[in-house]
């Protein structure tokens, strides 16, 4: 089990975690009945909080935030020589938190997406883990939400019986929704979005030899060219040139963030 801590990657405290390492956090966190908020960042996720303070001030505050692509890896294990043999992606990680929730029967929780790809979700996660108990599903309402909405939706949660719940609302909104229920509902929160559809079949995965090499972003660029073209084009040049930046020591981004005006309550 590797755990490293929190090594800084262009300002955002990244946690230099194995599987194994984040998994037993999680589990530990839901017996414990204890609030925190987890997401597994790739480069766009990091990016949100490079480019916006009060989002960088979120994700600082998070519990864990587990490197989910390689090319954030690649830079913690240049920079900090942390030895990371693989990254934390956030698919396997939920089917490796659900086969752990179903052997100590934690039940979990889903929130986000829509019912279509809730209702296929449910139907791959129990083939798979017979005995996963899934407290709730719900989807996203695509929409703010207000505080009595809040309340209600921390209420249904709560009352499910659920132990760790799981939000899949697209990079950045799952984040500060995680960020901001995580002491409402005092589970472990994460944060794994593309993993909704991936296991509903709605959207397809990238060649494993592709996820290898950190070429996972290139297939999704190919699969939804208008909607994550910005995302790619621009966003992975501009990581990578800040990156240089702080491995040759020409930057030291800081940590500090701005702490969030009001609640964005994304829902």
């Amino acid at each position: 089990m590797i755990d490293k801590g929190k090594q800084n990657v262009l300002g955002i405290l990244m946690n230099a975690v194995d599987y194994e390492a984040a998994v037993e956090f999680v589990i530990t966190a839901a017996k414990q009945r204890r609030g925190a908020a987890i997401s597994a960042l790739a480069v766009h996720g990091l990016m949100t909080g490079v480019s916006d303070r009060e989002q960088k001030y979120r994700l600082n505050h998070f519990d864990l935030l587990v490197p989910d692509g390689h090319p954030v890896r690649w830079a913690m294990n240049l920079m900090y020589r942390t030895a990371l043999p693989d990254r934390v992606y956030g698919p396997n990680l939920t089917l490796r938190i659900c086969e752990r929730a179903a052997r100590q029967g934690l039940p979990v929780y889903f929130y986000g997406s829509t019912p279509e790809v809730l209702a296929g979700m449910r139907k791959f996660l129990l083939n798979r883990f017979p005995t996963l108990k899934i407290a709730g599903m719900e989807p996203s309402r695509f929409r703010r939400l207000n505080s009595a909405e809040k309340e209600e939706l921390v209420e249904r949660i709560r009352a499910s019986g659920a132990a760790i719940a799981f939000a899949g609302l697209g990079c950045p909104r799952q984040e500060v929704w995680a960020y901001e229920f995580r002491d409402a509902l005092s589970m472990p929160i994460l944060a794994v979005g593309a993993a909704f559809p991936f296991f509903a079949g709605e959207v397809p995965q990238a060649p494993h030899w592709m996820q290898d090499r950190g070429l996972e972003w290139l297939f999704r660029l190919w699969s939804e060219p208008k909607r994550l073209w910005r995302r790619y084009v621009l966003l992975n040049p501009a990581y990578l040139t800040l990156l240089t930046l702080q491995v040759m020591r020409v930057t030291r981004p800081s940590t500090d963030g701005a702490l969030p005006r009001q609640e964005l309550l994304y829902g």
